[in-house]
């Protein structure tokens, strides 16, 4: 009878170990993947892009000549964190939320050649003529501050102005956490996110969000109402470490030309993020802007629009109005406002660098 040598067994029993541990977290995921689907449906309308399903919740009526809002998030997220955020403070306009390509309910870029971030542009602007949007304001957070710059260099005449939160706009030394590289990888990167992501991310959920948020608590029930579990399906997983990955050459190869975007511009930001460095980049890109303004919160970290709403809309508004929107003085920084902290488990990482 033959038997496996000796100095193979160990080695064999590794991979054998291996294999089941793979196995058993691609069925975890798979189920915990279909629970999440089965939680958070789509809020809004899928439709065809370019060959690319894009999940996009358009509400309201534009007044005549008032341009339409465009929500556009960050990493880690959907749309329904817009939702959570501003409520029905917009019921009086039209607003049009997209999912990214690749997160929530939308799919990724059939192809990744490394111009992903821009093809997510192309796709965005494509499904507001696809929607008739007209001229539209753009409002953006982190990583989405990236793409709704982008915006406005490649399609300008169709931009009434943009209102960036906590906007990520050029490089930072340090680059980005060691995961997002490997996810990111050819091969390792998808047998990664399709075995061991969604077991792993229950680790890290807390963290993560806590992160986003300090130094405010987390909203009560913030997870659940955001749908942040989205973004821990293994497709989603892989697109959002994909586009954190190749958001650093991004900023870099458009940096120079800020310059050039000549819309009325609203930049608001805290002085306690520690996801986005407020001086490397709200503050350098209000130093290239023509007209932008800049609101710096006081003890607010990266999430302005969960705890001012009223003044991010205040700036929508103003930036729709086609006039420069206040910005605070300096000197006397807004004290934020008190919100309810989170009772229930808190949720994944929201946004990029």
């Amino acid at each position: 009878m033959l038997s496996v040598p000796r100095l193979l067994q160990i080695p064999l029993l590794t991979l054998v170990i291996l294999a089941l541990i793979l196995g058993a977290g691609a069925l975890y995921s798979y189920f915990g993947a279909r629970a999440i689907e089965r939680a958070h449906p789509p809020a809004g309308r899928l439709v065809m892009i370019n060959g690319v399903r894009l999940h996009v919740l358009d509400e309201g009526t534009a007044k005549p000549g008032e341009p339409a809002v465009v929500l556009i998030h960050g990493a880690s997220d959907n749309l329904e964190d817009w939702r959570v955020a501003l409520g029905d403070r917009l019921r009086d306009r039209r607003v049009i939320m997209i999912d990214r390509p690749g997160l929530g309910w939308s799919d990724g870029p059939a192809v990744d050649d490394g111009k992903r971030l821009a093809r997510q542009v192309t796709l965005i602007h494509d499904a507001l003529t696809r929607l008739n949007a007209g001229r539209v304001v753009m409002v953006a957070h982190s990583l989405g501050g990236a793409l709704a710059l982008n915006y406005a260099l490649t399609y300008r005449d169709g931009l009434a102005g943009l209102v960036l939160l906590s906007p990520v706009t050029h490089p930072w030394i340090g680059g980005i956490a060691l995961y997002y590289n490997i996810v990111a990888m050819p091969v390792v990167g998808p047998l990664f996110a399709y075995t061991l992501a969604y077991p792993l991310a229950q680790l890290f959920i807390g963290p993560g969000i806590a992160a986003a948020f300090t130094p405010q608590p987390v909203p009560a029930g913030y997870r659940d109402r955001a749908a942040i579990d989205l973004g821990l399906r293994p497709q989603v997983f892989l697109d959002n470490a994909r586009d954190v990955a190749a958001l650093q050459a991004f900023v870099t190869a458009q940096q120079s030309r800020y310059s050039e975007i000549a819309v009325p511009t609203a930049i608001l930001a805290g002085d306690s993020d520690i996801v986005v460095s407020t001086n490397i980049h709200a503050r350098a890109l209000t130093a290239q802007l023509p007209e932008a303004t800049l609101t710096v919160f006081e003890k607010v970290g990266h999430m302005p629009q969960h705890v001012w709403p009223d003044r991010v809309v205040a700036a929508i508004t103003a930036v729709s109005a086609a006039r420069k929107p206040p910005a605070a003085d300096p000197d006397k920084l807004l004290a934020p406002p008190q919100i309810t902290p989170q009772v229930t488990p808190q949720a994944a990482p929201v946004s990029g660098q």
